[in-house]
């Protein structure tokens, strides 16, 4: 419907009867549309590409002078037909349909041109390295990418589709709030299509996501308030048909939030949408989860073998109704008996010399049934996992250990440390906690996103740089309970704001030792108050001054680094220290690596040409793991990583077969020919296990083809 509104008025410069009739036709069909989600696919979106050059034939914006505020005209869409007085001049013509306006073009200068990339062109995109941080030693490397994340999701496309194991988002809420842009910002909360445009922005990204996500097991996390939380529940129904889907309500701020005219806001709303075989894992959490009073801290649980409700008379059970046998001191167990008939006293079966025979009795002296047979019972013992008790006027009580209390003496949960006299288990639990799935209600102060989301960002970076940060802990908990188990995962954040998804997934790693990574991805916006500001001060977006204040550079980059290194960006240990699952000080930092890029956009030709290597080979190093070090320059035979190879001249084949044949932990290697024919012979000689990947080709058809729908 907004295209049709795009397009009428279109033909209101023409025509404007004809386009109130087509309008008023057009509003009375938008009053029938059936029941159930419904919103307009809208003209897709574009993106600035400040400081790339402009070339024959981009679509461009022309920038008002320095100083100036733009105009709805500085969003009018060129396209170049030519570039004259040696790149300083170019000659422009509408990018419209019309063709009246065709004729209508106009010169101007370079430097006040912005390349325009629309998301309906397929794209040819690099990462140009920014900067690293390295304390992890040969582990794999965090990675934060600034960029427009649709087109970042496009080329995580070409290393990652369907391996991500779990993407968590954060995005804009769509309140109209102008603190970030990036946040909340979306669209004009005036404009009647706000909730359809920003349904429309949310299908497109997602859309790309399910294409990354491994549809045999993995997990989309998404966290959202109560502005789009129905519709974005829908939208997910409908676009992920076969997975599961439940939602979480989480209190991120006690105090609550006033709402004009309504109740405090004090919940966010966490969605699970869980693909294939993923479902959550138990975990060991703290008396919280449970609830106020209750505790998580257990013993080894022994069961009365004696049993109790249902069935658990003689005549209910006759086989499991015989003697156990006991030392006189009742300190030893010496055997069993057989199980006797229904009609037979049991007064009458004589114990062993030494024995004394302990029947099922129950408190009221009826008789009753064990619960389980003689063989269990003996191999029960046989392990330590048959208790007795002391003599009372029935008999005896008896104890025993269930399966599941066996395997977690078997899994180590509760350490053997002795043995009683009569041979059963003594344990420790003095570390055991029990793990469970809690409900959907989430109530824990951990996740209180002033003191441990803003306060945490303060105490790491100094000042107030970003409003609304997660609490780090709240995030990390939210990933725990899919990722506990993949100590390797793959973790993805494609709004990834000031940076806390990758400091939880650091946090995680350290608990259990794993070597999980995580995409951040997050674009370099300012605040509105703040580009007004550069704009009066001549400044536009591109110039060093104004992208030092942009989210990415003055917010993600510095806290991942803070984060890892202990320290502040003026070189200052962090104070305080982290709480909850793993207490230490912030100063001490986190064994990780990590590494910043920029993403770029390439020309199609120069990589064809084999021209654009350098920024194309961090991909190359991605789909290879993110471990090790990134093949950067383009050399005149081959070169080797420690997860991959790339063979850049055929002529060298043969060599390079023979090199890496005795190589240890090569994953892919990368094959640069435009003859198919050389890339299959590479193949052929290539060792078990290696995938082979061929340059340009398969760079080129990825993003030909499988650019994401718009």
């Amino acid at each position: 419907m907004s295209r049709l509104s795009d397009l009428i008025e279109q033909v209101g410069t023409l025509n404007p009867e004809l386009a109130k009739e087509l309008n008023d036709e057009v509003s009375e069909y938008a009053k029938r549309r059936p029941f159930g989600l419904n919103f307009e696919r809208h003209t897709p979106e574009s993106v600035r590409l400040w400081n790339r050059p402009v070339r024959l034939g981009d679509y461009v914006n022309v920038l008002p002078p320095r100083g100036e505020k733009e105009t709805a005209d500085s969003h009018v869409l060129w396209h170049v037909v030519e570039i004259d007085d040696g790149g300083k001049t170019v000659r422009l013509m509408p990018a419209v349909e019309n063709k009246e306006e065709q004729s209508q073009g106009m010169f101007a200068n370079m430097d006040d041109l912005v390349v325009v990339a629309r998301f309906k062109d397929p794209i040819y995109p690099g990462l140009k390295e920014t900067g690293r941080v390295e304390r992890g030693g040969d582990k794999p490397y965090q990675v934060v990418i600034n960029g427009e994340n649709f087109h970042a999701l496009e080329t995580l496309m070409y290393p990652y589709e369907g391996k991500v194991d779990c993407i968590y988002i954060d995005p804009p809420y769509n309140t109209g709030a102008k603190d970030w842009k990036y946040n909340n910002d979306y669209v004009d909360g005036n404009d009647q299509y706000a909730h359809s445009k920003w349904l429309a922005m949310m299908e497109r990204r997602l859309k790309l996501a399910k294409r990354l996500l491994n549809p045999s097991k993995s997990v989309l996390i998404l966290t959202i308030d109560e502005k789009e939380y129905l519709r974005v529940g829908l939208l997910l129904e409908q676009m992920f048909t076969d997975a599961r889907i439940q939602m979480i309500s989480c209190r991120i701020n006690p105090q609550g939030v006033a709402r004009s005219g309504g109740f405090s806001r004090s919940d966010e709303y966490i969605y699970y949408v869980m693909l294939g075989d993923a479902s959550p894992k138990a975990q060991a959490l703290s008396d919280e989860w449970l609830g106020v009073g209750t505790t998580t801290k257990k013993t080894l649980h022994w069961c009365s073998l004696l049993r109790t409700g249902t069935n658990n008379m003689r005549s209910d059970r006759p086989n499991l109704f015989y003697p156990l046998y006991v030392s006189a001191d009742g300190k030893r167990f010496m055997g069993v008996g057989p199980s006797i008939d229904i009609d037979k006293d049991r007064n009458s079966v004589p114990a062993p010399d030494g024995c004394v025979a302990v029947w099922p009795i129950h408190t009221d002296f009826t008789e009753g049934c064990w619960q389980v047979n003689q063989d269990y019972v003996c191999e029960a013992h046989s392990r330590g996992y048959l208790r007795l008790g002391g003599f009372t006027k029935r008999g005896m009580a008896i104890s025993y250990l269930k399966s599941g209390e066996q395997k977690k003496v078997e899994k180590g949960l509760f350490p053997v440390v002795g043995h009683r006299e009569d041979g059963s288990i003594i344990v420790s639990d003095e570390e055991y906690i029990q793990k469970f799935i809690p409900s959907t209600q989430w109530r824990i102060s951990a996740h209180d996103s002033s003191r441990n989301g803003t306060n945490m960002l303060t105490a790491i970076l100094g000042d107030k740089r970003f409003t609304f940060p997660k609490s780090l802990y709240a995030v990390e908990d939210t990933l725990r309970f899919f990722v506990s188990e993949k100590p390797d995962a793959l973790i993805l954040d494609f709004f990834a704001g000031s940076g806390t998804t990758a400091h939880a997934v650091t946090r995680l790693n350290r608990q259990d030792g794993g070597h999980r990574r995580c995409i951040c991805v997050t674009n370099n916006e300012v605040s509105d108050d703040e580009a007004k500001r550069f704009t009066k001060q001549g400044l536009r977006q591109g110039d060093p001054e104004w992208e030092a204040h942009g989210i990415c550079e003055y917010v993600t980059k510095p806290r991942v680094r803070a984060a890892i290194t202990g320290l502040t960006p003026e070189g200052n240990p962090i104070k305080g220290d982290y709480k909850f699952t793993d207490e230490f000080p912030m100063a001490d930092g986190f064994e990780e690596n990590a590494v910043f890029f920029d993403l770029t956009y390439q020309d199609e030709m120069m990589v064809e040409l084999d021209q654009a290597f350098e920024e194309i080979a961090p991909l190359l190093w991605m789909r290879a793991g993110s471990e090790g070090r990134i093949i950067k320059d383009r050399k005149r035979d081959f070169d080797i990583s420690e997860r991959y190879a790339v063979l850049f001249n055929y002529a060298y084949a043969s060599k390079f077969l023979d090199v890496i044949q005795d190589k240890e932990g090569l994953r892919v290697v990368y094959v640069v020919t435009d003859q198919d024919s050389r890339f299959q012979d590479v193949v052929r000689a290539l060792p078990k296990g290696i995938e082979p990947v061929r340059l340009y080709e398969s760079y080129l058809r990825s993003f030909r083809f499988s650019h994401g729908e718009v």
